[in-house]
Parts: C-alpha cells; structure tokens; sequence
C-alpha cells in the first residue's frame, strides 16, 4: 500500500494542539467595555496598519491589518478580456475574488472557494464598481484578488478598502477611494469594527434589532456604493447604523491617504541633478 512521503507522521500517543488552545470568553463585560479595551457606542475603530506595493509581481497591491485581522489584495491588468461581447466593447470590466486562507479562521478551511466566499467576492465586487472608470478600459478586464491572512472581524469591510487601495496603487482609474465600515447592532446599542467573537453572535439575546452592517463609502463624493445587513432592525436602527459606519470611514480616511501617499512618493524616480 503506498505511503504518504511529503507528510511526517507523529506518534501514536500525540494529541491535537488545539486541546490546548485556551478558548475565548464567551460573554461581554457589563461595564460596557469591550475585549480589546475599546468603548460600546463610540465610533471607536481598531488602529490600522496600512501598506502599498508589497507584492512586485502585481500591477498594484496592498497590505492592511486591523487589529489582529490581516488581509492583502493584489490587482492585475488591464488586460485583454477573454469574453468579447458588445458590452466589452465599450467599457472594461472588473472581477473581484476573495478567498480566506486555510489558516486565516479558528478552524481550518479548504483552498476549494465556498458559497460564503463567493458571496463576499460579490460584494465586494459590487461595492467597487461605481468607483471604476470602467469606460477608460474598453475591451479589457482588471482582476481584484483578495486574500485574508487572519479573520478577527469585520472581514468583508476591509476588503473593500484594501482592494480600493490596491487598485489606486494599480494606476486604475477611479472617480473615488471606496472605504468600507461595520457594525454589531445589540438592540439599543452599537459596537463599530466588531472583532469575529463579538459578530459571530453565539452570546447576543434574541430580540429586536439585532444584527450587522457593512457600508461602503466613497468619502469625497460622500456617496454609498455597497450596503449589507444581516438580521433585523427596524428602519430607525438601519438608518442611525448607516450613519454610524460613515463615520467610521471618515475616521479611516486619513490612514488610507497617507498610506497611498507615500507609495506614489516611494515609486516616483528622485529629482535630476542638474
């Protein structure tokens, strides 16, 4: 019978780490803290690390971390689309694949894109395209590939502003960045940025509005180019929660400059001596 030779079998005694994995609390604080030291109802977003240009191989890329949620997006093209139709001959398109790493969740996944990725790819992807000068690119495609390295919460929204990053590091055309934001609606209160114990929702009560949000932003026009919301809450709890996530994106905004700043500034060629 053939063996396994590209794995190293341990021994028969040995037993799985994850027995030894302390595991997480499983309630909140009732002083109104969170976990991470930050405020309930306080437009009170993780600090984010943000970087550009990191993978040589892409057009564009970028590198964010908030808190201890990683995600990296690199683009590719413009390029000849494969698919002609008299769509392409007008304006390009755009596609956008996210994917989580097999190590990226509490408990290990497969390579093998899953209904819920494929669902996020289409959110993001929908969230970028108004901001894409689409009709600058006839006849060609621009690929957006987003891969969280570790998911702690609030996913799906900085994918967004990393893959917006990513295609203003690519050269794109866009009317606007895209910047996108959460929040965990607990009945009458709010937690912005949620980390992945806070929105799994194994401890929140049953009850009235009680959910998620993710807004995408586009901070100079002051426009909404995505929107989802999962759970119940009435229309006063969605509009206060659209507003809070704006917020949160105008508080996000300078980073994100900066950080894009300072790419165009690394790749520019120093001034001639003359």
């Amino acid at each position: 019978m053939p063996t396994d030779t590209k794995r190293i079998r341990g021994p028969e005694v040995s037993q799985s780490l994850s027995r030894f994995i302390c595991k997480p609390e499983t309630t909140l604080p009732s002083d109104g803290t969170r976990a991470d030291g930050r405020n309930r109802d306080q437009v009170d977003v993780r600090p984010v690390f943000v970087r550009c240009g990191l993978v040589s191989q892409a057009k564009g890329s970028a590198y964010i971390e908030a808190g201890n949620t990683k995600l990296i997006c690199c683009v590719y093209g413009p390029k000849e689309t494969e698919r002609k139709d008299e769509t392409d001959m007008k304006c390009g398109r755009l596609f956008a694949d996210m994917r989580f790493a097999p190590f990226s969740c509490p408990e290990r996944g497969s390579w093998i894109q899953g209904s819920q990725e494929k669902d996020l790819s289409l959110m993001v992807l929908e969230s970028l395209q108004p901001a894409v000068c689409l009709h600058k690119y006839p006849r060609s495609q621009i690929d957006v590939n987003v891969m969280v390295l570790e998911n702690n919460g609030s996913a799906l929204a900085h994918a967004i502003t990393c893959a917006s990053l990513a295609l203003a590091d690519a050269g794109i055309e866009m009317y606007d960045l895209v910047l996108g934001c959460s929040i965990r609606q607990d009945g009458a209160s709010y937690l912005i940025d949620p980390t992945f114990l806070e929105e799994s929702g194994s401890y929140w009560a049953s009850g009235e509005n009680q959910g998620s949000l993710t807004v995408s932003f586009l901070p100079s026009l002051n426009q909404i180019s995505g929107l989802q919301s999962d759970g119940e809450m009435g229309e006063g709890t969605l509009t206060a929660g659209v507003r809070t996530c704006i917020e949160g994106c105008y508080k996000l905004y300078p980073v994100i400059q900066q950080a894009l700043v300072k790419a165009v500034r690394g790749a520019a060629p120093p001034p001639s001596e003359s």
